[in-house]
Protein backbone atom coordinates (compact mmCIF):
# COMPACT_ATOMS: atom_id res chain seq x y z
CA UNK A 1 0.00 0.00 0.00
CA UNK A 2 0.89 3.68 -0.29
CA UNK A 3 2.30 5.51 2.70
CA UNK A 4 0.66 7.94 4.31
CA UNK A 5 2.79 10.76 6.32
CA UNK A 6 2.56 14.48 7.54
CA UNK A 7 1.41 16.26 4.47
CA UNK A 8 -0.19 13.93 2.49
CA UNK A 9 -4.22 13.97 1.70
CA UNK A 10 -6.72 11.90 0.15
CA UNK A 11 -9.28 9.17 1.06
CA UNK A 12 -6.98 7.12 2.89
CA UNK A 13 -6.26 10.23 5.27
CA UNK A 14 -9.94 10.08 5.95
CA UNK A 15 -9.98 6.53 6.73
CA UNK A 16 -7.22 6.87 8.87
CA UNK A 17 -8.63 9.74 10.83
CA UNK A 18 -12.10 8.10 11.11
CA UNK A 19 -10.16 4.84 12.73
CA UNK A 20 -8.17 6.99 15.45
CA UNK A 21 -10.88 8.44 16.19
CA UNK A 22 -12.84 5.45 16.80
CA UNK A 23 -9.79 4.18 19.10
CA UNK A 24 -10.00 7.81 20.57
CA UNK A 25 -6.43 9.16 19.83
CA UNK A 26 -8.05 12.05 17.93
CA UNK A 27 -10.77 13.91 19.18
CA UNK A 28 -14.39 14.20 17.26
CA UNK A 29 -14.05 16.52 14.32
CA UNK A 30 -14.77 20.34 15.45
CA UNK A 31 -16.27 21.68 12.04
CA UNK A 32 -13.82 23.93 12.46
CA UNK A 33 -13.53 24.62 8.84
CA UNK A 34 -10.00 21.71 8.76
CA UNK A 35 -9.92 19.70 5.94
CA UNK A 36 -10.25 15.86 7.45
CA UNK A 37 -8.88 14.69 4.43
CA UNK A 38 -5.27 16.23 5.55
CA UNK A 39 -2.68 14.15 7.57
CA UNK A 40 -1.53 17.02 9.81
CA UNK A 41 0.67 16.91 12.71
CA UNK A 42 -2.84 16.17 15.04
CA UNK A 43 -2.83 12.76 12.89
CA UNK A 44 0.66 12.34 12.73
CA UNK A 45 0.93 12.45 16.98
CA UNK A 46 -1.62 9.87 17.10
CA UNK A 47 -0.66 7.53 14.90
CA UNK A 48 2.54 7.74 16.75
CA UNK A 49 0.72 7.23 20.15
CA UNK A 50 -0.87 4.10 18.55
CA UNK A 51 2.27 2.82 17.46
CA UNK A 52 3.55 3.00 20.83
CA UNK A 53 0.64 0.87 22.25
CA UNK A 54 0.97 -1.84 19.41
CA UNK A 55 4.64 -2.68 19.84
CA UNK A 56 5.80 -1.01 16.34
CA UNK A 57 8.56 1.53 14.99
CA UNK A 58 7.03 5.11 16.22
CA UNK A 59 7.09 6.97 13.27
CA UNK A 60 4.53 8.82 12.64
CA UNK A 61 3.79 6.82 9.42
CA UNK A 62 0.91 4.68 7.99
CA UNK A 63 2.86 2.10 6.43
CA UNK A 64 1.61 -2.10 5.52
CA UNK A 65 2.06 -2.58 9.42
CA UNK A 66 0.41 -0.01 11.06
CA UNK A 67 -2.29 -0.18 8.60
CA UNK A 68 -2.48 -3.93 9.26
CA UNK A 69 -2.36 -3.33 13.38
CA UNK A 70 -5.21 -0.74 12.47
CA UNK A 71 -7.50 -2.67 11.16
CA UNK A 72 -7.05 -5.73 13.64
CA UNK A 73 -7.09 -3.14 16.61
CA UNK A 74 -10.89 -2.49 15.18
CA UNK A 75 -12.53 -6.24 16.09
CA UNK A 76 -13.77 -7.25 19.52
CA UNK A 77 -14.42 -10.86 20.02
CA UNK A 78 -18.03 -11.67 18.38
CA UNK A 79 -17.65 -9.23 15.90
CA UNK A 80 -17.72 -11.56 13.36
CA UNK A 81 -16.91 -16.26 12.88
CA UNK A 82 -13.58 -16.78 13.37
CA UNK A 83 -12.35 -19.68 11.34
CA UNK A 84 -9.01 -21.08 9.70
CA UNK A 85 -8.68 -19.57 6.21
CA UNK A 86 -5.30 -21.13 4.63
CA UNK A 87 -5.01 -18.57 1.64
CA UNK A 88 -5.76 -15.41 3.99
CA UNK A 89 -5.54 -16.10 7.83
CA UNK A 90 -7.91 -14.35 10.00
CA UNK A 91 -6.36 -12.07 12.00
CA UNK A 92 -7.47 -9.09 14.57
CA UNK A 93 -8.12 -8.64 18.32
CA UNK A 94 -10.69 -10.54 18.24
CA UNK A 95 -8.20 -13.50 17.28
CA UNK A 96 -6.29 -12.43 20.34
CA UNK A 97 -8.95 -12.41 22.74
CA UNK A 98 -9.91 -15.94 21.67
CA UNK A 99 -6.57 -17.43 22.14
CA UNK A 100 -6.17 -15.79 25.66
CA UNK A 101 -9.48 -17.02 26.60
CA UNK A 102 -8.48 -20.52 25.22
CA UNK A 103 -5.25 -20.25 27.63
CA UNK A 104 -7.29 -19.22 30.39
CA UNK A 105 -9.50 -22.43 30.02
CA UNK A 106 -6.91 -24.74 29.73
CA UNK A 107 -5.83 -25.22 25.96
CA UNK A 108 -2.96 -24.21 24.04
CA UNK A 109 -3.59 -22.08 20.71
CA UNK A 110 0.12 -21.49 20.88
CA UNK A 111 1.35 -17.28 21.40
CA UNK A 112 -1.72 -15.16 21.33
CA UNK A 113 -0.23 -13.18 18.40
CA UNK A 114 -3.81 -12.55 17.19
CA UNK A 115 -3.31 -14.67 13.50
CA UNK A 116 -6.00 -17.73 13.57
CA UNK A 117 -3.50 -20.79 12.57
CA UNK A 118 -3.58 -24.60 12.93
CA UNK A 119 -2.48 -24.13 16.56
CA UNK A 120 -5.75 -21.62 17.68
CA UNK A 121 -8.04 -24.64 15.38
CA UNK A 122 -6.88 -27.18 17.05
CA UNK A 123 -7.15 -25.44 20.73
CA UNK A 124 -10.82 -24.98 19.67
CA UNK A 125 -11.75 -27.94 18.10
CA UNK A 126 -10.44 -29.73 21.17
CA UNK A 127 -12.22 -27.32 23.72
CA UNK A 128 -15.49 -27.27 21.30
CA UNK A 129 -15.28 -31.80 21.69
CA UNK A 130 -14.95 -31.89 25.32
CA UNK A 131 -18.15 -29.16 26.37
CA UNK A 132 -20.24 -31.45 23.80
CA UNK A 133 -19.85 -28.63 20.83
CA UNK A 134 -19.68 -29.22 17.23
CA UNK A 135 -15.66 -29.88 16.59
CA UNK A 136 -15.72 -27.88 13.72
CA UNK A 137 -13.16 -25.66 14.52
CA UNK A 138 -15.76 -22.81 13.83
CA UNK A 139 -16.10 -19.67 16.64
CA UNK A 140 -19.43 -18.94 16.33
CA UNK A 141 -22.54 -17.80 18.72
CA UNK A 142 -22.70 -21.10 20.25
CA UNK A 143 -19.16 -21.64 20.95
CA UNK A 144 -18.93 -17.94 22.30
CA UNK A 145 -21.75 -18.01 24.57
CA UNK A 146 -19.44 -21.26 26.15
CA UNK A 147 -16.30 -19.66 26.22
CA UNK A 148 -18.11 -16.72 28.31
CA UNK A 149 -19.84 -19.21 30.38
CA UNK A 150 -17.17 -20.87 31.60
CA UNK A 151 -14.00 -20.02 34.27
CA UNK A 152 -10.95 -19.63 34.33
CA UNK A 153 -9.11 -23.34 35.08
CA UNK A 154 -5.26 -21.63 34.75
CA UNK A 155 -4.79 -19.63 37.83
CA UNK A 156 -1.65 -18.58 39.56
CA UNK A 157 0.49 -16.91 36.36
CA UNK A 158 -0.13 -16.53 32.48
CA UNK A 159 -0.56 -19.76 31.06
CA UNK A 160 1.74 -19.54 28.21
CA UNK A 161 4.25 -18.01 29.63
CA UNK A 162 4.37 -20.86 32.24
CA UNK A 163 4.39 -23.31 28.91
CA UNK A 164 6.81 -21.75 27.32
CA UNK A 165 9.08 -21.48 30.64
CA UNK A 166 8.22 -25.31 31.10
CA UNK A 167 9.84 -26.33 27.40
CA UNK A 168 12.73 -24.62 28.08
CA UNK A 169 13.02 -26.42 31.77
CA UNK A 170 12.86 -29.59 29.53
CA UNK A 171 14.51 -29.31 26.95
CA UNK A 172 18.15 -29.90 29.18
CA UNK A 173 21.33 -27.78 28.98
CA UNK A 174 23.09 -29.54 26.34
CA UNK A 175 23.20 -28.15 22.83
CA UNK A 176 22.82 -31.33 21.06
CA UNK A 177 19.83 -31.27 18.82
CA UNK A 178 18.58 -28.40 19.51
CA UNK A 179 16.61 -26.79 16.33
CA UNK A 180 17.73 -23.81 15.57
CA UNK A 181 17.13 -21.00 12.67
CA UNK A 182 19.47 -18.28 11.83
CA UNK A 183 17.34 -15.85 9.44
CA UNK A 184 19.46 -13.18 7.58
CA UNK A 185 17.60 -10.13 6.91
CA UNK A 186 17.11 -9.10 3.56
CA UNK A 187 18.62 -11.05 0.94
CA UNK A 188 18.39 -11.10 -3.14
CA UNK A 189 17.71 -8.20 -5.00
CA UNK A 190 16.37 -6.70 -1.61
CA UNK A 191 19.94 -5.07 -0.38
CA UNK A 192 18.27 -3.35 3.05
CA UNK A 193 20.70 -0.79 4.01
CA UNK A 194 23.14 0.21 1.99
CA UNK A 195 25.83 2.83 3.11
CA UNK A 196 28.84 3.32 1.02
CA UNK A 197 28.88 0.45 -0.92
CA UNK A 198 28.10 -1.87 2.26
CA UNK A 199 24.56 -3.48 1.68
CA UNK A 200 23.15 -5.38 5.15
CA UNK A 201 21.90 -8.36 2.72
CA UNK A 202 26.13 -9.21 2.41
CA UNK A 203 26.88 -8.32 6.28
CA UNK A 204 24.20 -10.86 8.24
CA UNK A 205 24.49 -13.46 5.62
CA UNK A 206 28.51 -14.09 6.71
CA UNK A 207 27.60 -13.37 9.97
CA UNK A 208 24.73 -16.17 9.77
CA UNK A 209 27.18 -18.07 7.96
CA UNK A 210 29.50 -17.97 10.53
CA UNK A 211 26.74 -18.32 13.85
CA UNK A 212 25.13 -21.83 11.76
CA UNK A 213 28.97 -22.87 11.58
CA UNK A 214 29.63 -22.55 15.20
CA UNK A 215 26.28 -23.98 16.35
CA UNK A 216 26.43 -26.96 14.15
CA UNK A 217 30.17 -27.81 15.68
CA UNK A 218 27.97 -28.04 19.35
CA UNK A 219 25.94 -30.45 17.61
CA UNK A 220 22.90 -28.09 16.74
CA UNK A 221 20.86 -28.38 13.83
CA UNK A 222 21.02 -25.18 13.11
CA UNK A 223 19.96 -23.91 9.60
CA UNK A 224 19.51 -20.98 7.26
CA UNK A 225 16.07 -19.22 6.80
CA UNK A 226 17.09 -18.13 3.09
CA UNK A 227 19.67 -18.76 0.43
CA UNK A 228 22.33 -15.97 -0.55
CA UNK A 229 20.09 -15.06 -3.68
CA UNK A 230 16.68 -15.32 -2.20
CA UNK A 231 14.79 -12.85 -0.19
CA UNK A 232 11.50 -14.80 1.66
CA UNK A 233 8.76 -12.48 3.24
CA UNK A 234 8.49 -12.46 6.83
CA UNK A 235 5.39 -14.42 6.87
CA UNK A 236 7.38 -16.98 4.71
CA UNK A 237 10.31 -17.49 7.18
CA UNK A 238 7.61 -17.64 9.97
CA UNK A 239 6.14 -20.25 8.17
CA UNK A 240 10.00 -22.26 7.53
CA UNK A 241 10.33 -21.74 10.95
CA UNK A 242 7.02 -23.08 12.05
CA UNK A 243 7.17 -26.41 9.44
CA UNK A 244 10.70 -26.72 10.68
CA UNK A 245 9.99 -27.20 14.40
CA UNK A 246 12.77 -25.08 15.47
CA UNK A 247 13.46 -24.31 19.10
CA UNK A 248 14.59 -20.65 18.67
CA UNK A 249 14.93 -18.28 15.55
CA UNK A 250 17.50 -15.80 15.44
CA UNK A 251 17.30 -12.78 13.11
CA UNK A 252 20.28 -10.95 12.25
CA UNK A 253 19.88 -6.95 10.98
CA UNK A 254 22.01 -4.27 11.14
CA UNK A 255 20.04 -0.57 11.29
CA UNK A 256 20.27 2.95 9.44
CA UNK A 257 19.49 6.42 10.53
CA UNK A 258 19.51 10.05 9.09
CA UNK A 259 21.75 11.07 11.45
CA UNK A 260 24.74 9.82 10.86
CA UNK A 261 25.47 9.81 14.86
CA UNK A 262 23.01 7.01 15.47
CA UNK A 263 25.11 3.93 16.49
CA UNK A 264 24.91 0.90 18.90
CA UNK A 265 23.03 -2.51 19.09
CA UNK A 266 19.47 -3.63 19.73
CA UNK A 267 17.33 -6.68 20.69
CA UNK A 268 13.66 -7.12 19.76
CA UNK A 269 11.26 -9.99 21.12
CA UNK A 270 7.54 -10.68 20.46
CA UNK A 271 5.41 -8.31 22.94
CA UNK A 272 2.21 -6.45 22.13
CA UNK A 273 1.88 -3.71 25.06
CA UNK A 274 -1.23 -5.08 26.31
CA UNK A 275 0.49 -8.03 28.66
CA UNK A 276 1.37 -10.84 25.91
CA UNK A 277 4.35 -11.28 25.33
CA UNK A 278 7.25 -14.41 25.18
CA UNK A 279 9.25 -14.64 28.41
CA UNK A 280 11.63 -17.02 27.00
CA UNK A 281 12.36 -15.06 23.97
CA UNK A 282 12.76 -11.78 26.37
CA UNK A 283 15.03 -13.69 28.38
CA UNK A 284 17.25 -14.96 24.97
CA UNK A 285 17.28 -11.02 23.96
CA UNK A 286 18.31 -9.86 27.58
CA UNK A 287 21.63 -12.64 27.23
CA UNK A 288 22.26 -11.44 23.49
CA UNK A 289 22.06 -8.24 24.42
CA UNK A 290 24.38 -8.30 27.27
CA UNK A 291 26.89 -10.86 26.03
CA UNK A 292 27.51 -8.59 22.93
CA UNK A 293 27.62 -5.39 24.96
CA UNK A 294 30.17 -6.40 27.17
CA UNK A 295 31.96 -8.31 23.77
CA UNK A 296 32.07 -5.55 21.13
CA UNK A 297 31.65 -2.32 23.55
CA UNK A 298 28.98 -1.10 20.81
CA UNK A 299 26.28 1.84 22.27
CA UNK A 300 23.53 -0.15 24.79
CA UNK A 301 20.02 0.65 22.55
CA UNK A 302 18.24 -1.56 24.59
CA UNK A 303 16.08 -4.79 24.57
CA UNK A 304 12.69 -3.95 23.21
CA UNK A 305 9.48 -5.42 22.57
CA UNK A 306 7.91 -5.83 19.19
CA UNK A 307 4.82 -6.82 16.95
CA UNK A 308 6.87 -7.39 13.57
CA UNK A 309 5.77 -10.08 11.79
CA UNK A 310 8.75 -12.68 12.20
CA UNK A 311 8.20 -12.38 15.75
CA UNK A 312 4.56 -12.36 15.99
CA UNK A 313 4.04 -15.20 13.30
CA UNK A 314 6.86 -17.61 14.81
CA UNK A 315 5.12 -20.13 17.49
CA UNK A 316 8.66 -20.49 19.17
CA UNK A 317 10.59 -17.67 21.01
CA UNK A 318 12.02 -15.77 18.50
CA UNK A 319 15.13 -12.57 18.59
CA UNK A 320 15.33 -10.01 16.54
CA UNK A 321 18.79 -8.67 16.78
CA UNK A 322 20.41 -5.40 14.91
CA UNK A 323 24.11 -5.22 14.95
CA UNK A 324 25.00 -1.48 14.58
CA UNK A 325 24.58 1.26 11.73
CA UNK A 326 25.83 0.77 8.47
CA UNK A 327 25.14 5.00 8.63
CA UNK A 328 27.35 4.95 11.09
CA UNK A 329 30.75 5.09 10.39
CA UNK A 330 32.29 3.70 13.55
CA UNK A 331 29.75 0.53 12.89
CA UNK A 332 30.49 -0.24 9.74
CA UNK A 333 34.07 -0.50 10.08
CA UNK A 334 33.17 -2.45 12.58
CA UNK A 335 30.82 -4.72 10.93
CA UNK A 336 33.56 -5.25 7.72
CA UNK A 337 35.83 -6.98 10.24
CA UNK A 338 35.84 -10.78 9.53
CA UNK A 339 36.97 -10.68 13.43
CA UNK A 340 34.51 -9.20 15.08
CA UNK A 341 31.95 -10.31 13.01
CA UNK A 342 33.66 -13.90 14.93
CA UNK A 343 33.06 -12.29 18.13
CA UNK A 344 29.27 -11.50 17.46
CA UNK A 345 28.81 -15.25 16.49
CA UNK A 346 30.70 -16.31 18.88
CA UNK A 347 28.38 -13.92 21.59
CA UNK A 348 25.30 -15.27 20.51
CA UNK A 349 26.21 -18.81 20.85
CA UNK A 350 27.08 -18.46 24.26
CA UNK A 351 23.66 -16.56 24.78
CA UNK A 352 22.05 -19.23 23.76
CA UNK A 353 24.27 -21.44 25.93
CA UNK A 354 23.21 -19.39 28.77
CA UNK A 355 19.57 -19.59 28.12
CA UNK A 356 19.20 -23.44 28.32
CA UNK A 357 21.94 -23.34 31.31
CA UNK A 358 18.83 -21.71 33.22
CA UNK A 359 21.47 -19.95 35.73
CA UNK A 360 23.18 -23.62 36.63
CA UNK A 361 27.07 -24.07 36.05
CA UNK A 362 27.38 -20.28 34.21
CA UNK A 363 30.34 -17.58 34.14
CA UNK A 364 30.28 -14.35 33.84
CA UNK A 365 29.31 -12.49 31.19
CA UNK A 366 31.61 -11.63 28.46
CA UNK A 367 33.66 -14.87 29.74
CA UNK A 368 32.20 -17.57 28.55
CA UNK A 369 34.16 -18.32 24.91
CA UNK A 370 33.38 -21.41 21.92
CA UNK A 371 36.10 -23.76 23.41
CA UNK A 372 34.18 -23.38 26.73
CA UNK A 373 30.96 -24.33 25.24
CA UNK A 374 32.40 -27.11 23.11
CA UNK A 375 34.05 -28.87 26.08
CA UNK A 376 31.10 -28.66 28.15
CA UNK A 377 28.75 -30.47 25.38
CA UNK A 378 31.87 -32.98 24.77
CA UNK A 379 32.02 -33.71 28.37
CA UNK A 380 28.04 -33.83 29.28
CA UNK A 381 28.24 -36.36 25.55
CA UNK A 382 30.85 -38.51 27.30
CA UNK A 383 29.26 -38.30 31.13
CA UNK A 384 26.10 -39.59 29.19
CA UNK A 385 27.62 -42.18 27.13
CA UNK A 386 29.15 -43.81 30.35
Amino acid sequence: MQLLRRGDSGPGVVEIRSTLRRFGLLPAAAGDGLRDDVFDDDVEQAVRAFQQQRGLITDGIVGAATYRALREAGWQLGDRMLALLISAPMSGDDVVALQERLLELGYDPGRPGGVFDEQTEAALKKFQREYGLVPDGLCGPATLRSLRQLGRKVTGGRPRLLREQELLRQAGPRLRGKRIVVDPGHGGPDRGVVAAGVAEADIVWDMARRLVGRMTATGMDAMLSRQEDTCPSETERAAFANQAGADLVLSLHTDANRSMHAHGLATFHFGNGSGATSTVGEALAGFIQRELLIRTGLQDCRTQARTWELLRLTRMPTVRVEIGYLTHLGDRRRLLDPAFRDVVAEGILVAVKRLYLLGQDDQPTGTFTFSDVLARELERGGAQAI
